[in-house]
């Protein structure tokens, strides 16, 4: 029996290069993957993917920009550290994608633990400027990295299918995470 898996586009499209979560779920409708995974386009309805992480998935691989402060355009793959309902505290926030919120909210609503979540992050090289509300379209770096985690989740998804315990790695060397923010640990 295959192992349930949820691959969650987030980010904002019409705040620059926070839109790479969309982008690679819109570029994965050329190249799909296997149909015993879910895929989707969260964008930033935060309540719904926290929804989602709830409904029995053993893996789940959030696909978003993150400042981790490499090039831009760099790869990286984090899992972060799961709350659990008893840490969990007072009803996080509903609204918005943060994913750290997303992931408190969906422990804080459910019953079960948490399925094992990744994160495939990409460095932005564009971010909107506070001043302005919307910026849309990625930067070209950005833009070339959607195929390369496209390639990557190709290669990832199979390995996760097989053993959901199991550490994918990246293709590429630099994409690999040197170091992994506080509450984090690389996979």
């Amino acid at each position: 029996m295959s192992a349930r898996l949820l691959v969650a586009g987030v980010g904002n499209i019409f705040l620059a290069d926070d839109a790479f979560g969309p982008e690679v779920i819109r570029a994965l409708e050329q190249r799909p993957l296997p149909p015993e995974v879910r895929v989707g386009d969260f964008g930033i309805r935060g309540l719904d993917l926290a929804y989602a992480l709830l409904d029995g998935h053993d893996t789940a691989v959030l696909v978003d920009a993150a400042v981790r402060g490499h090039e831009p355009g760099t790869l990286s793959l984090i899992e972060p550290d799961l709350p659990d309902r008893a840490t969990a505290g007072a009803p996080p926030e509903a609204h918005g994608m943060d994913p750290a919120k997303v992931l408190a909210l969906a422990a804080h609503l459910g019953d079960e633990p948490l399925p094992r979540v990744l994160v495939l992050a990409c460095e932005p090289e564009l971010r909107a400027p506070a001043d302005e509300d919307i910026a849309p379209g990625v930067s070209g770096t950005v833009r070339e990295a959607v195929g390369r985690a496209v390639a990557a989740l190709h290669t990832m998804v199979p390995v996760l299918l097989a053993d959901p315990a199991a550490t994918p790695r990246l293709s590429h060397p630099d994409e690999s995470p040197a170091l992994s923010p506080p509450g984090c640990r690389a996979p």
